[in-house]
């Protein structure tokens, strides 16, 4: 009875997208799914394009080259994110020594967790700590200085690609854009508890955005009628705000149409800065990173806009003066053109570095 009971419940299909290829998040199970369906992710990534649910690492030759790592040596990767260079870096430790991970994302950080355990990386070779990478002092403070040090300041794309981390207008979801969505108030609830001049203020700062004031204006307009609690509802409230504003004459309608896409993306940008106090975060880093480091260790940055590059430059270059570092970088290194084709997301990114005296 029981057999004929389990034989009669009804089987339930997956949902199948309509059209040629999938549009929304949910349906991409190919994607989302890289172990099982690796033709499908290679033909994505041929194409330009990052699967969904997953991180294309940027500059792995380059970061590689940058810190030289031996076998034997201690090291750290303070944003896990998808664990791509986390892989590469085990690989060129060769099966000795110790590599640390860090991050604040306890959802994307479970995930990356249990991929690199599949590949064989047991407790004697990798370890994990949920932590802010600025707390890099406490974790040297138990484990020792480390020979080399990675920190890779970039959004991870499976946290862009999931609208329900509200991380980009593109799709649909809750204004969120915490990396953590466990602390502190979401950018819905920041952007309600702003005034006009510090939302101007905050665009400015945090993605020189031309069209802050107008912006500012809008927001704190649309709030008034109610709260903007979707991705949506700011892209249509930057869309709004951009009517107000005069373009040259000739401006063609196409052209306007990707002036609000950019500052789209700008507010975006500077709104999970906001949240996620991502400059003063950088700050306390780069500030304790001299010390968590050994004698000779190597440091690797990868940047994505102008406000963290000039953070990470300066500290650099003071901390060089000083004699604290004995060479960094006298230029950025940037992606070739053939890793900017294959991964676009590639494009804004800057690498520097630097070696302790």
């Amino acid at each position: 009875m029981a057999q004929n009971e389990q034989t009669n419940q009804p089987h339930h299909r997956r949902i199948h997208y309509s059209g040629k290829y999938p549009r929304h998040f949910s349906e991409k199970y190919k994607e989302l799914n890289p172990e099982k369906y690796a033709d499908e992710i290679a033909h994505v990534i041929a194409k330009g394009n990052t699967p969904a649910g997953m991180h294309i690492p940027i500059m792995v030759d380059e970061i590689l080259s940058v810190l030289r790592i031996q076998p034997g040596e201690r090291g750290f990767d303070a944003t896990l994110g998808y664990g791509g260079h986390t892989l590469k870096m085990l690989e060129a430790l060769g099966g000795t020594g110790h590599l640390y991970g860090g991050d604040v994302d306890p959802i994307e950080s479970e995930k990356t967790i249990a991929r690199i355990r599949a590949k064989g990386y047991g407790d004697d070779r990798w370890s994990f700590r949920r932590m802010n990478f600025c707390q890099i002092d406490e974790l040297a403070r138990d484990v020792g200085p480390f020979d080399f040090v990675l920190a890779d300041l970039g959004v991870s794309s499976m946290q862009i690609d999931d609208p329900a981390r509200g991380f980009s207008y593109k799709t649909d979801g809750p204004l969120d854009l915490r990396l953590n969505p466990e602390a502190g108030p979401s950018a819905a609830e920041r952007l309600a508890e702003m005034t006009q001049d510090e939302i101007e203020g905050m665009l400015v700062e945090n993605a020189d955005e031309p069209f802050a004031a107008a912006i500012a204006k809008q927001i704190v307009r649309d709030e008034q009628r109610g709260p903007i609690e979707t991705t949506q509802a700011l892209h249509e409230t930057i869309e709004r705000a951009l009517r107000s504003v005069h373009f040259p004459k000739g401006t063609t309608p196409e052209e306007k149409k990707d002036a609000v896409k950019k500052s789209s993306a700008r507010t975006f940008q500077a709104l999970r800065i906001d949240v996620n106090h991502e400059y003063e975060v950088l700050y306390e880093f780069m500030e304790k990173l001299p010390e968590a480091l050994a004698p000779g260790g190597r440091a690797a940055i990868l940047t994505f806009h102008s406000g963290e590059d000039r953070i990470v430059k300066k500290a650099f270059q003071a901390f060089h003066r000083s004699g604290i570092y004995s060479d960094v970088a006298k230029d950025v290194i940037r992606p070739s053109k053939e890793e900017c084709y294959r991964n676009p997301r590639a494009h804004s990114t800057k690498l520097r570095w630097a070696i302790k005296a």
